[in-house]
Order: structure tokens, then C-alpha cells, then sequence
């Protein structure tokens, strides 16, 4: 029996939460909208995979800038006195 097959005999449960192609098809269209690299393309068709690809890269290199304006706020805060209005600014803006 092939695994196909295995899924569509494995309850109803199972095909109730299952996705339909049009349903991915609408997904990959809406993450390759929000993926500057691809979303500039002159190309309009761009494979699933590719947008996936891109969607981990971009992923990763917002942790990696988030982790880097991290690193550089605890070195901003080291510098100054945490009674100034320097940290207390810094503080509202990050309490927003």
C-alpha cells in the first residue's frame, strides 16, 4: 500500500485537517509577497521550494539582526548611567 493511500484510509480526522493544494498554492503565494528577494523579481513564477528556501534565509537573517541590535543595546546600556535620560528614553522606547 502506498503511503498516499495509507493516508487517505487513516480516518477522518486525519482528512478533515488535511491541506488542499490550492490551499498551499495560496500559502506559498502569500510568503513569496513578503520575501523582498523574491518579491522583486521580474520573474512572476518562482517554484515552491525556491520560496521555502528563501522564507528559512530570511528567517535566519532577521534572528541574526535581532540577535545583533540585542548584542548592541546591552553594549549601549553598559555605557551609560542608568539613572540618565539617555536609559530612561532607552527604556520607553523598549517598553513599547
Amino acid at each position: 500500500m502506498s503511503s498516499r493511500r495509507s493516508r487517505q484510509s487513516s480516518g477522518s480526522s486525519a482528512a478533515s485537517s488535511r491541506i488542499s493544494d490550492d490551499q498551499i498554492i495560496s500559502l506559498v503565494s502569500r510568503l513569496q509577497q513578503l520575501l523582498p528577494e523574491i518579491r522583486n523579481t521580474r520573474s512572476s513564477k518562482v517554484s515552491a521550494s525556491k520560496v521555502l528556501q528563501e522564507t528559512c534565509n530570511y528567517i535566519r537573517n532577521l534572528n541574526k539582526e535581532v540577535d545583533d541590535l540585542s548584542d548592541r543595546l546591552s553594549q549601549l546600556l553598559a555605557t551609560i548611567d542608568s539613572d540618565s535620560a539617555e536609559a530612561a528614553i532607552i527604556r520607553s522606547l523598549i517598553m513599547q
